[in-house]
């Protein structure tokens, strides 16, 4: 199983993210793939579709949906639990994203977002989570290959706007501008790449958005399959969370 290392911590901490390869093999990828298939086909996109086309499946069946066992068996929870803070424990998602993009798509993204905004959760509260973990089904290691684009650093910079006007800030998009995400200093965007078998962590708060495909039609399409990580405990002290974005997260000496 692969580890996370000080080096991988202190990178995540300080870039809001992290690849992480090798965590599937050739043969958990090749059936991890055909599990894929096999809900696409169920549930396909419409006929002549290009660009984005998601499923999300909730995890609320008796038996175990097909997207969970793979979260279950890939090892994401050990490696989640490297970053996340000693004693903070483990919750399983509730769902999945099964997140595909068919070229051509030449579509460069504007600007970013945060997820969990519109709509947030029933109770009110905005959808927060802890982490977000993409489990990449195909190579990511070109860009412009349906790459998730991410703005490094970002997640420190929106936590320090969340503790000037308030963590409930959160919940009046209409202050965030469009994305939803607020109006701070971006940076320059990057195209998170690395091979398939590969897991992407991000930091709730780290500004990204979809990224283009510039392949040709007949192209093999982008496959990601994401889940939404909380650690235990993080509903009820997400304004906390937010506000002081690395809570959650160990530092590179704690392990």
């Amino acid at each position: 199983m692969t580890a996370i290392t000080d080096t991988m911590r202190s990178t995540f901490r300080e870039q809001g993210y992290l690849v992480v390869p090798g965590v599937l093999g050739e043969s958990e990828l090749a059936a991890a793939r055909a599990e894929v298939a096999a809900l696409l086909d169920a549930e396909p996109a419409p006929e002549g579709h290009v660009g984005p086309y998601a499923l999300w499946p909730r995890f609320d069946q008796p038996d175990p949906h097909p997207l969970l066992d793979l979260y279950r068996r890939s090892g994401i929870v050990d490696l989640a639990e490297q970053l996340l803070h000693p004693g903070l424990g483990r919750r399983e998602p509730d769902f999945a994203q099964l997140a595909t993009t068919v070229p051509p798509w030449p579509h460069r993204p504007g600007g970013p977002h945060v997820d969990g905004l519109t709509p947030g959760e029933p109770d009110g509260r905005p959808g927060t989570f802890s982490l977000l973990a993409g489990l990449w089904l195909t190579d990511h290691r070109l860009p412009d290959r349906g790459n998730l684009w991410v703005w490094p650093g970002t997640h420190l910079r929106f936590g320090a706007y969340l503790a000037e006007h308030g963590a409930d800030a959160l919940g009046r998009v209409e202050e965030l501008g469009p994305g939803p995400y607020p109006r701070i200093e971006l940076g320059e965007p990057t195209q998170a790449t690395g091979p398939a078998g590969s897991v992407l962590f991000a930091h709730y708060l780290l500004a990204h958005n979809i990224g283009n495909h510039d392949g040709a039609a007949g192209d093999p399409r982008r496959e990601t399959v994401y889940y939404r990580l909380h650690a235990a405990g993080h509903r009820k002290r997400w304004r906390e969370a937010v506000t002081d974005p690395l809570l959650e997260f160990r530092s590179a000496a704690v392990r």
